[in-house]
């Protein structure tokens, strides 16, 4: 995957090796329930906080203050980079349908536990996007975790990740997450599942466009896509149960199948069309 060469916006705040004060808020019992939704029922974590700490509550707990700017580390640097080709990208395609676009406030890079504007979120989680502060949280340590565990390697793969959790914020902005409210937050069709589905179209719609957009600074080829598609394919819902349980129990799907997943980054990418990443309308997920 290219992107040495692609530009930095700076939009991060890095509160690695900074941590939480005090000990109240969630606690370790609301953690392990949040690690339990996202590695068994793949409940995102920030619905599983904000159920726990109540909705749009500030945290118990008090964060130190990260570095804002862009990182000089290589692994800061890429974050910094893809998540500036999302930016570019989406302001482009919000541009040509008369809107406006706006950056999430800040790619968090942190380890071990942050605050979050949804409760106190934990390294084990994995990445995620909080829609009460519109951050996204990444714990760099999950590049290792993708790999090692998900079988999910490479560059692409990363990139892919952040482009899903990017994608939560652009339908943060179109008002999509309302939608799925309103659609149920467990089940084969739920409006947790079309959300997650969408988000991973999203990140296809990325994929088909960034080199044009960034002029080839970021780019992907054909097995770049292929490494998406694993990456993709790796956090289904089916293939995360089966692993963690056993069984795959359809009821509480949060996130749609292995090919599921794998079929709507593909259409985003083959298509760049965000219309047709419509998972609310779509008769077949």
């Amino acid at each position: 995957m290219q992107w040495n060469e692609g530009d930095e916006s700076g939009n991060i705040e890095d509160r690695r090796g900074l941590g939480p004060v005090g000990v109240g808020g969630l606690g370790l019992g609301g953690v392990v329930l949040a690690v339990i939704g996202y590695f068994v029922f793949g409940v995102s974590p920030s619905t599983t906080l904000s159920v726990l700490n109540g909705e749009g509550q500030a945290p118990a707990v008090q964060q130190q203050a990260g570095v804002r700017g862009a990182p000089t580390d290589q692994q800061g640097r890429f974050v910094d980079v893809i998540a500036t080709s999302v930016d570019e990208v989406w302001s482009q395609i919000f541009r040509q349908n008369g809107q406006t676009y706006r950056p999430p406030a800040a790619e968090v890079l942190y380890d071990r536990s942050t605050v979050t504007g949804c409760g106190l979120g934990q390294s084990a989680m994995g990445p995620f996007y909080c829609p009460e502060d519109h951050k996204v949280y990444l714990d760099l340590g999950f590049w290792q975790e993708l790999d090692q565990r998900f079988g999910a390697s490479g560059e692409a793969a990363r990139a892919y990740v952040i482009a899903h959790e990017m994608g939560h914020h652009v339908q943060s902005l179109l008002g999509e997450d309302r939608e799925a409210r309103s659609l149920g937050a467990r089940g084969a069709g739920s409006g947790s599942v079309r959300l997650e589905l969408q988000a991973d179209c999203y990140a296809g719609v990325w994929a088909a466009h960034v080199s044009e957009v960034t002029g080839g600074k970021v780019a992907l080829d054909p097995k770049d896509i292929e490494d998406g598609l694993r990456a993709a394919a790796a956090v289904g819902d089916d293939t995360l149960q089966r692993e963690t349980t056993g069984q795959v129990v359809p009821d509480s799907f949060t996130h749609g199948t292995s090919a599921q997943r794998t079929r709507w980054f593909r259409t985003g990418a083959t298509t760049g069309d965000p219309a047709a990443c419509d998972t609310f309308r779509a008769a077949k997920l």
